[in-house]
């Protein structure tokens, strides 16, 4: 990994342990991103006339990518655009599935616009708990973050294709922003009807950028009522809005989008199964360590399925202690939470060892 890491100035004078928060940005996306700007400063429309060739060019590495179809493929300033927007499609008298204490973009467009919702309760026995709420009453959506932010919490994936299987008319909502970029994905083949994720995490896009794929076997469920004429691909012609144009009503920026495209081609050249490897390895250490020592709760020492994102036991004290020992982290809920990407190594984590409680 050390040839990928010297991309990434900002981990050169600092442990940054922050990912779940912002991904970093290589130096070769910065590059790609001058250039595209001088491109635009030079040329103007004539730029802006050519720029739909950068956005289908990252839809394209998108499919690839995920394994999805391309048409169905939505690219979005981010999570919560595409969300809200896919929502305003669902009729009032559906009923949701939520987890407790999700991320509150999940949570509060649901909430908000009235519909009738059950909760599971998240801990240790998460996927036990979600499959009680099934029992209890069959949701016809279930929206859900395959990361939970807070903690790290990752929903297992062979459950999902178990629940999927039992229960395949509930329509499966995941939010990836906390997962996609840390391991494969076959989307087509996953149990997930429609993956919704913002770019700038594990991703590497930088900020306002995201995209919503979907399965053709549940878009006539929405009706979604977001039109605009990028939606028929600057046409007169309304009925040639797709399912995933309608979520693309206006101009979209090439330069955020394309950045988007840039951090999967960075991926690509690490590799997923590569990247999916060295984060086990870094997280498999970090949990072993931190739990040895009492410093995650015991829900998530119990857990076998985690993600690499850790939520330490510690005040506001540990938190200004890490930030004065140039360790990037932040405050969530009771602790304080760490994320790893593959630009990490284990130094980082035996330095951060070095300033925790022992």
């Amino acid at each position: 990994m050390e040839n990928f890491r010297k991309q990434f100035p900002a981990i050169r004078n600092r442990i940054y342990l922050n990912t779940a928060a912002a991904g970093l940005l290589p130096e070769s996306i910065v590059e790609w991103r001058q250039e595209h700007d001088l491109d635009l400063m030079l040329r103007g429309s004539v730029f802006r006339e050519e720029q739909a060739n950068v956005i289908e060019d990252v839809r394209h590495v998108l499919a690839n990518f995920f394994n999805a179809k391309k048409e169905n493929i939505a690219l979005l300033p981010n999570f919560s655009y595409g969300f809200n927007l896919l929502l305003e499609g669902v009729d009032q008298a559906t009923k949701f599935l939520l987890i407790e204490s999700d991320y509150p973009s999940i949570n509060w467009p649901v909430e908000q616009r009235g519909f009738s919702v059950d909760y599971a309760r998240l801990d240790a026995q998460l996927e036990q708990n979600i499959m009680e709420a099934f029992e209890r009453d069959v949701p016809d959506i279930f929206a859900f973050s395959l990361v939970q932010y807070t903690n790290g919490i990752a929903i297992d994936l062979q459950f999902l294709s178990v629940l999927k299987t039992t229960y395949p008319n509930t329509i499966f909502i995941a939010d990836g922003t906390q997962f996609c970029g840390t391991c494969p994905v076959d989307f087509e083949n996953a149990p997930i009807d429609i993956l919704i994720s913002s770019g700038y995490k594990w991703l590497l896009g930088g900020y306002g950028n995201g995209f919503l794929m979907s399965k053709e076997t549940v878009q006539q469920r929405f009706t979604l009522r977001s039109i605009g004429f990028n939606s028929t691909n600057i046409s007169f012609d309304k009925k040639k809005a797709s399912f995933a144009s309608r979520l693309e009503p206006g101009h979209q920026d090439s330069l955020v989008i394309g950045s988007l495209g840039e951090g999967v081609k960075f991926l690509n050249k690490v590799g997923l199964t590569t990247i999916q490897s060295y984060l086990n390895k870094l997280s498999h250490h970090c949990k072993d360590t931190l739990a040895s020592r009492g410093l995650i709760s015991d829900e998530i020492a119990s857990r076998g399925v985690h993600s690499s994102i850790f939520n330490i036991k510690g005040d506001a004290a540990l938190f200004q202690r890490l930030l004065a020992n140039d360790v990037v982290c932040s405050r969530r809920g009771s602790g304080i939470r760490i994320s790893l990407h593959f630009y990490n190594e284990m130094d980082d984590l035996e330095r951060l060892f070095s300033i925790l409680p022992s």
